[in-house]
């Protein structure tokens, strides 16, 4: 099901997320989680269901001090004493996208029509190696003149860094872009607080229905931003 929270009047920038939004694989994206994980609870000296435990706790005390919203396992990994940059190292290190995706026509079809009407960028919380891998992989690389991982701003989404240097890079006003992804605290929440769209997607099988949508979208949904304003 595909989500349109605002649509600017005139978008000229779509911000694409990458993982279970350019592709719908959760054998994958349950890979990226346990080898992160298996890396850290080495690094901590732990059992993996013992870090799993501190994850879980660590999440509690985020959502409480941050009023009931998620973030990024990057981001609790960092809260725990992981920084950034050991998950960027484990990341380039130990994730090979091509042992899993293949090349997805229906994709670059899809992405091919948008590019004649968007600049298209893609942020991600993997790093630019991972993220040129992956599109690699499904076969749309080029298609992406910008990718901002999480190396490129040293930080993890939900941050506004990423959003406002795809923005930059592009030469676009945020009001302007769009931000595509299939979480709505992660992809979707604080672009929407930055004055940009936010389309909510389940998968790859929504993205291909974009085009027609972005053209003539139906009303969009009030955001819980909205709603404060």
């Amino acid at each position: 099901m595909i989500t349109i929270y605002r649509l600017p009047q005139k978008t000229g920038v779509l911000i694409f997320d990458m993982d279970l939004t350019l592709y719908t694989n959760q054998e994958y994206a349950r890979f990226q989680i346990d080898r992160i994980l298996q890396e850290a609870a080495a690094f901590k000296g732990k059992t993996v269901e013992a870090l799993r435990e501190d994850i879980a706790a660590c999440r509690k005390e985020w959502a409480a001090s941050h009023n009931g919203k998620g973030t990024s396992l990057g981001n609790v990994l960092a809260a725990m004493g992981i920084s950034l940059d050991e998950n960027i190292r484990w990341r380039e290190a130990f994730l090979e996208p091509g042992d899993f995706l293949g090349e997805d026509p229906k994709l670059r079809e899809t992405l091919s029509v948008l590019g004649a009407d968007y600049a298209l960028a893609l942020v991600t919380n993997n790093p630019v190696l991972v993220a040129r891998k992956t599109l690699r992989a499904l076969g749309v690389e080029e298609l992406f003149p910008v990718i901002i991982g999480m190396d490129t701003c040293g930080v993890s989404k939900p941050h506004r860094a990423p959003y406002l240097r795809a923005a930059e890079l592009l030469g676009a006003d945020p009001s302007k872009c769009v931000s595509i992804g299939d979480r709505y605290e992660i992809d979707i929440e604080l672009p929407l607080e930055l004055g940009m769209g936010g389309v909510l997607v389940e998968g790859v099988e929504d993205v291909y229905r974009l085009p027609p949508l972005l053209k003539n979208p139906p009303p969009a949904r009030e955001s819980e931003f909205s709603r404060i304003l």
